[in-house]
């Protein structure tokens, strides 16, 4: 993970949704979702393993899906963030704060690991959750794409 303010400046945190219509030529998403990922080479994408777990369950149908899930990030396509106990306990205390939104505990992970970084992008299609979820407490997340 990046240590500079500079490096962490030009980060986006990497949504499942996004993920999933990348590696996924059929979905509705696809063709939205390969163009900002071709934006994005500046800066680093982070997710969590909540977000690789969601992505391969969804990817499980298509074929090569799960290959091609997991060659994004041993090829560098993001960096996958371990779960901590730190971690683990940001986000239980963030899903009990969003109960009413709901929030899914890939998106409490990728929260906790905003306030963490002091990453306020995300690459989700997740509108609702993201528009109503604060990281650091109070700040709005920009949204992509």
């Amino acid at each position: 993970m990046p240590t500079s303010a500079a490096a962490i400046a030009g980060s986006c945190l990497l949504d499942t949704g996004p993920l999933v219509a990348y590696l996924s030529s059929s979905d509705d998403e696809h063709a939205r979702c390969d163009a900002v990922f071709a934006t994005l080479r500046g800066g680093e994408l982070f997710a969590t393993e909540a977000v690789l777990t969601e992505a391969m369950h969804f990817l499980r149908r298509c074929a090569g899906g799960h290959a091609a899930c997991l060659d994004f990030f041993t090829s560098g396509g993001a960096v996958l963030v371990p779960m901590t106990t730190s971690r683990l306990e940001r986000a239980a205390a963030l899903v009990a704060r969003y109960a009413d939104v709901p929030m899914d505990f890939a998106d409490a992970t990728l929260v906790a690991l905003a306030d963490e970084l002091g990453v306020g992008r995300v690459l989700t299609l997740d509108r609702r959750g993201f528009s109503a979820y604060r990281w650091r407490r109070s700040r709005r997340f920009t949204l992509l794409p």
